[in-house]
């Protein structure tokens, strides 16, 4: 903790911290230089963040933002850690540029598959229901 710095000056600066890492993993998933392994984790990592539908919707109390505080972070420092730091360092560099000037984009191919899972667990919900 920085002297001077209230909670929420921290948890800004720790929120900007996340979105910055999710671009940089959005961008290690198309770098030639991730490993195949770093590149899967890092491409599903910041299709779930950037994805505009969560898989637990906000509106359910308490587990609705286990993903934003939980599960995302969690997920990034994993595939950051299988991201050699001078390449991180690079990856969160160019972030920082192009979030300057674009902002953070979204994934709709992760709001679709997000859709998907629900309605698949929907329809297993009624099979099950219908027994």
């Amino acid at each position: 903790m920085m002297p001077g710095q209230s909670t929420v000056e921290r948890l800004k600066a720790w929120a900007r911290s996340v979105r910055r890492d999710v671009f940089a993993l959005y961008l290690a998933a198309r770098d030639p230089r991730v490993s195949g392994c770093a590149k899967l984790l890092a491409l599903a990592t910041a299709a779930y963040a950037l994805s505009p539908i969560d898989l637990i919707p906000d509106f359910i109390p308490i587990l609705g933002y286990l993903d934003d505080l939980v599960i995302i972070p969690i997920a990034i420092r994993m595939t950051v850690a299988l991201i050699p730091d001078p390449l991180m360092a690079d990856l969160r560099s160019r972030a920082d540029q192009r979030l300057a000037q674009t902002g953070l984009p979204t994934s709709r191919t992760a709001a679709i598959v997000i859709v998907v899972i629900w309605l698949a667990f929907a329809l297993l919900i009624i099979r099950l229901l219908a027994r």
